[in-house]
């Protein structure tokens, strides 16, 4: 394929949200595996203060002796123009004539949490009629907020556990009672609870609290995060996730083989230190469960995908009971694809390799319409 007929791809990673070097390392890890005789890759960075930049070449993308990436903001400055005719992105330089940087296909947004994964990005490219991977605006706000998320799943009759909702007038006002509802949650009882951000991901600011005395801290540590908190009654049971993607050719959507989160050591759940620095976790494709068990959480799977309308992909997490029942913890509908995420490593178990997947997202995203579908 020649060089002129690549289809030019737009990788979007970095971004405002506490999730911004983990944005980076899936982004150095897509990047690899793009076929670069089909598609031509713009990196665009995005800084923690919302620059946009054309990253410099040499910038680092992957979590090096501890230490995370991050898009310093050095690069030239980029603009999108709000023009569907164009569909190109803008280099703006201080005492310049602004200059195009040419047309974008497609984009691959590869944000996590707020300001990105939430349907801010891609209300953004749909204004622009740019085509993109992954959920539109709707789907991208109800699955990147896990209290809404559950209000939809249990409308559609699906399995979630008990929680809690704090919103941020509730906490200031209404402490007392709040607190009511969270011990009602089992707390009391000795049942451990998790208090996480209500809009955030890769597992920050969440503590497990085992007891009342911890938790006012618990909610003021999530609330560093988002002034929205969700607390969860603990589920016994395994950790198991699974892969979903958007069907080919208006075709039914796809699970993957699930996986189960394995954690060595003294973690007491599946934290952020766990899942990319210290190297304790691993996978089993598929979990050591009776095949009508594998078969059930698929399908579940693409009915909590279905659920919230969404497209191009998505990871969904569930617990599975020791008496045999499937609880929906919460959906990602734009999963890590660092080396270490279970998403690409069940769908390689599943048939479907790192390139191959990534090929898929993009050829999937290309055909779809932009504007209302």
């Amino acid at each position: 394929m020649s060089q002129v007929s690549r289809i030019r791809v737009a990788v979007v990673f970095g971004g405002r949200s506490s999730e911004h070097a983990i944005s980076c390392v899936t982004a150095g890890a897509v990047m690899a595996a793009i076929d670069r005789d089909r598609y031509e890759v713009v990196p665009v960075g995005i800084a923690r203060d919302g620059r946009w930049v054309l990253p410099p070449a040499d910038l680092r993308l992957a979590i090096e002796d501890g230490r995370l990436p991050e898009v310093t903001g050095e690069g030239g400055v980029l603009a999108l123009p709000f023009d569907p005719e164009s569909r190109g992105l803008m280099v703006v330089e201080p005492g310049k004539v602004p200059s195009t940087l040419g047309d974008v296909d497609v984009v691959l947004p590869l944000l996590h949490g707020p300001y990105g994964e939430d349907g801010t990005i891609q209300g953004l490219l749909d204004l622009a009629g740019i085509r993109y991977v992954g959920a539109g605006v709707l789907a991208s706000a109800v699955g990147m907020d896990k209290g809404f998320m559950k209000l939809v799943w249990q409308a559609r009759g699906l399995p979630v556990g008990p929680y809690v909702l704090v919103g941020d007038r509730e906490w200031r006002r209404e402490r007392k009672r709040k607190i009511d509802e969270i011990k009602d949650l089992g707390l009391a009882a000795g049942t451990p609870v998790f208090v996480k951000p209500a809009r955030a991901g890769s597992s920050m600011g969440i503590t497990r609290v085992t007891d009342e005395a911890g938790l006012e801290a618990a909610v003021e540590a999530a609330r560093e995060h988002d002034p929205k908190v969700i607390v969860e009654a603990a589920v016994e049971g395994l950790e198991i996730e699974c892969g979903v993607l958007q069907g080919v050719d208006d075709g039914p959507a796809e699970a993957s083989l699930p996986a189960e989160v394995l954690m060595a050591g003294d973690h007491d759940f599946y934290d952020f230190e766990t899942k990319y620095l210290d190297g304790s976790t691993t996978m089993a494709i598929p979990p050591e469960l009776p095949p009508a068990a594998i078969e059930e959480v698929r399908r579940i799977a693409v009915q909590a995908f279905d659920a919230l309308d969404c497209e191009g992909l998505a990871r969904v997490d569930f617990f599975h009971t020791p008496d045999g029942r499937w609880i929906l913890n919460e959906i990602n509908t734009m999963p890590g694809f660092t080396p270490a995420s279970a998403f690409p490593q069940m769908w390689a178990a599943t048939g479907l390799d790192y390139p191959a997947l990534v090929d898929r997202l993009i050829q999937t995203a290309l055909r779809r319409s932009t504007g209302l579908r």
